[in-house]
């Protein structure tokens, strides 16, 4: 039998992450599902929910574009979709006409902690 190459070690291991990454987001978008949300759906509304704990405390989508994985077109239509659904709100920051402000709603706050148990499950079963 052949000895890796550190390259086909390296290789290997990335393929392992990128195979755990896509398991743990299809476990997620399964038990999440029946709520209406899939996985980034999720993501978004948990971070909002650390960044902006407080009932209409707002954060700048600039910040969560640095912390969700799905491009500025993509996280844009996620936030539309999501304030479609009432579960969050935008608004246009006053000081910088370019920056725009998401709020996570009221019924956003409570779908959040309904399903945080959930999506908790899920990593724990698949990560822990």
């Amino acid at each position: 039998m052949a000895v890796k190459t550190a390259d086909v070690r390296l290789e290997d291991r990335w393929r392992d992450i990128l195979s755990v990454h896509a398991r743990t987001m299809c476990e997620i978008d399964r038990a999440l599902h029946p709520h209406g949300l899939g996985a980034s759906d999720f993501e978004v509304l948990d971070i909002l929910a650390s960044e902006a704990p407080g009932e209409g405390d707002q954060c700048r989508v600039q910040n969560l574009a640095g912390r969700v994985h799905l491009s500025q077109s993509a996280l844009s239509r996620l936030i539309g979709r999501l304030e479609k659904d009432g579960l969050v709100e935008r608004s246009v920051c006053a000081e910088d006409r370019r920056g725009v402000y998401v709020t996570l709603t009221g019924k956003g706050r409570a779908l959040h902690t309904e399903v945080l148990p959930l999506q908790r499950e899920v990593l724990s079963r698949l990560l822990g």
